[in-house]
């Protein structure tokens, strides 16, 4: 019986990743395809194809994409985000979204920040975080003169985190994408890490 409990989670723990990726793709797609129905059906009446949906979903994020690298077009967009970015309980929840998503869009900070190793002095723990700010001459006055760094410190299964400022000399480097560090945080570094693949299992809290 035993034997039976041990092989049923094994298999549901070896599924379930896979059954969920698939679920929220399907509905991703089912949604992509409903809206595609609705917009396009006044144009091609009963004519539709199976995945058009998705080509179309595809499409318009392209459309979009290239439009907003347009500067007039960024400059209606700021007027159309005028409502979200005034109302006082909207404007910190659009805030904190867009900034999370700036921060990972191409051209965003990603690329200027870094996977670091927090270590305080005279202690061996050792925690894992995302430099997310190396300069303080916008904030306000209060902070700590001298070389620091804003360290942003993610918690197991993204129910939140921590962001710490501390001097420079704290944080090393190391070789791991925001991504993959991301992904270790949430499931708060239970996965091994691949053979291949640079960067420390050390864990982070």
């Amino acid at each position: 019986m035993k034997s039976l409990y041990k092989y049923f989670f094994r298999g549901l723990i070896t599924i379930l990743p896979v059954a969920l990726t698939v679920y929220l793709l399907y509905i991703f797609l089912a949604w992509m395809e409903t809206a595609a129905l609705w917009i396009l059906r006044p144009l091609i009446g009963s004519f539709y194809i199976p995945g058009l949906g998705l080509v179309f979903g595809v499409l318009s994020i392209l459309v979009i994409g290239y439009l907003v690298s347009k500067r007039s077009v960024r400059t209606l967009l700021s007027f159309a985000e005028m409502p979200f970015t005034n109302l006082p309980v909207v404007k910190s929840i659009y805030s904190s979204l867009k900034s999370f998503a700036d921060y990972f869009s191409p051209s965003g900070k990603q690329g200027e920040q870094s996977v670091v190793i927090l270590r305080m002095p005279g202690h061996a723990m050792e925690i894992v975080g995302l430099i997310t700010r190396r300069s303080f001459t916008d904030l306000g006055p209060g902070f700590l003169p001298g070389d620091r760094v804003a360290v942003y410190l993610p918690m197991g299964y993204m129910i939140g985190g921590y962001t710490v400022f501390v001097p420079a000399d704290w944080v090393q480097p190391i070789d791991m994408s925001v991504e993959e560090a991301m992904r270790s945080s949430l499931i708060a570094w239970m996965a091994r890490p691949p053979a291949t693949g640079g960067g420390s299992g050390t864990p982070a809290g």
